[in-house]
């Protein structure tokens, strides 16, 4: 008898499931369930389609429903919201939400790939027409259409990755744009003297900048967002208020069939991608994974964790046996003319975790000095004092930090030492690097500070 994989989710976990199980199992029946008008899309490059920089809707499509079932052979039913799951008969429940029919169907296999979903403030009148939110291709849809309606002012209530993005892409229209952020940084995965870098390039831009400060209520007029009031007293007019404090995983289905979740409440799973309940995985924003350097439970949804997730899962669905290896949260991104990376552990979650941590930061020329167009990046590491393990690191500058983080990726999972890493024999043109490139600079310093084991 024939099997059957049902994949709740169509985007990136859930299709690269679904995918690679029918890759291994071509006999497999597969049908992928996704609540949106579309499967998978780049999320990743909402704020670039909002701004434009991305022209067409469609470029963030990588496959319609017409291409998986025609080139793959798996069905996909969009605008379908999965009610219930019951393991016990192997069944769900769905809601087709076009014309509210119920559908019911088996599994021998289920994948819940359920994602993310962005937080929502309780504020007075958050629910205004005017606030936005920035997760799937509909809100993108939606958001690029109030800023190409003549509006003049924008706030953005969060300083992370995709709120800076954001920022970026709406003053590049001409908006006047003001980003509020509650801390007193912004981008977490920095460390403070970069995050400030970070800040002051937004302002350079026109991009004003509130730190230390909570929206508190959404300001209207007729019933239409026209600006926002902070916890420091200010009141910023605005006729778009895009809120992108953060995600949570989209996990009640799964925990109303037993599926048992972690401490942030993603789904527990093991190297396999297996829950705790027979025949049910899970992968994706929805799932946890485990650190690499602290070997703890954590979640840092990524698009790239979640494509490799769902690989890992439809390959031992399809009869492998692959585990993943876990994540190092690995980030980077573009702030007008600046780039950020990060990798691994920063000082204060280091000595967080328990390890006897240092941290060197250098700056240095991407460039040999004499070439033209070199930029200034500023490397930091984090390393165990004792023997100099390799912990973290963060990079900012120019586009090259984005290569130089990746090499310390590599540098990090296979646990180099600062002085393997100052050994190594990389590469040299005036116009691509200098003589001593800053990892190897950055490294020479922290060699200083380690102790011999």
């Amino acid at each position: 008898m024939t099997q059957k994989l049902v994949v709740v989710g169509g985007i990136a976990a859930g299709l690269s499931a679904a995918s690679k199980a029918k890759r291994l199992l071509p006999g497999l029946r597969v049908t992928v369930y996704e609540k949106s008008g579309y499967v998978s899309t780049g999320a990743c490059g909402l704020p670039y389609f909002v701004g434009g920089s991305v022209r067409e809707a469609r470029d963030l499509l990588s496959l319609s429903k017409e291409d998986l079932q025609g080139r793959r052979g798996i069905t996909v039913k969009t605008a379908h919201e999965v009610l219930s799951i019951d393991p016990a008969s192997k069944t769900v429940e769905a809601l087709d939400l076009e014309n509210g029919a119920r559908i019911s169907d088996s599994y021998d296999d289920l994948v819940i790939a359920t994602g993310a979903s962005p937080i929502r403030p309780p504020l007075p009148n958050v629910g205004a027409q005017g606030v936005f939110y920035l997760r799937t291709l509909e809100d993108g849809i939606a958001l690029r259409a109030a800023a190409q309606s003549g509006v003049k002012r924008a706030v953005i209530v969060g300083g992370g990755l995709i709120g800076l993005e954001s920022a970026e892409q709406l003053a590049q229209t001409g908006i006047s744009v003001t980003v509020v952020e509650a801390m007193s940084s912004l981008l977490p995965i920095l460390n403070d003297e970069d995050a400030e870098s970070v800040r002051q390039e937004l302002i350079k831009h026109g991009v004003e900048v509130e730190l230390n400060a909570r929206a508190e209520e959404v300001l209207t007029q007729d019933g239409k967002a026209a600006g926002l009031r902070l916890s420091n007293g200010k009141e910023l007019r605005a006729e778009i208020i895009l809120m992108s404090i953060g995600v949570k995983p989209n996990t009640e289905l799964a925990s109303r069939c037993g599926v048992e979740l972690g401490e942030r409440g993603a789904i527990v799973t093991d190297n396999r991608m297996r829950t705790n309940v027979p025949s049910v995985w899970a992968c994706g924003d929805c799932a946890e994974s485990h650190h690499r350097i602290t070997g703890m439970p954590c979640w840092i949804p990524s698009g790239t964790t979640a494509n490799k997730q769902g690989r890992v899962a439809g390959s031992n669905i399809g009869g492998e046996a692959v585990t993943f290896p876990g994540v190092l949260g690995s980030q980077v991104t573009k702030v007008f003319d600046l780039y950020a990376a990060a990798t691994g552990l920063s000082l204060k979650k280091a000595l967080e975790a328990g390890f006897d941590a240092r941290s060197t930061s250098i700056i240095k020329s991407d460039k040999a000095s004499y070439y033209p167009g070199g930029v200034d990046s500023r490397v930091t590491l984090v390393y165990e004092r004792c023997g100099g393990r390799i912990l973290g690191a963060q990079a900012i500058g120019g586009i090259s930090v984005a290569g130089r983080v990746n090499l310390l990726v590599a540098a990090i999972t296979a646990g180099m030492t600062v002085s393997q890493l100052n050994d190594l024999d990389l590469l040299y043109s005036p116009a691509v690097a200098p003589v001593y490139d800053p990892l190897l600079i950055a490294a020479a310093q922290a060699i200083k500070q380690v102790v011999a084991e």
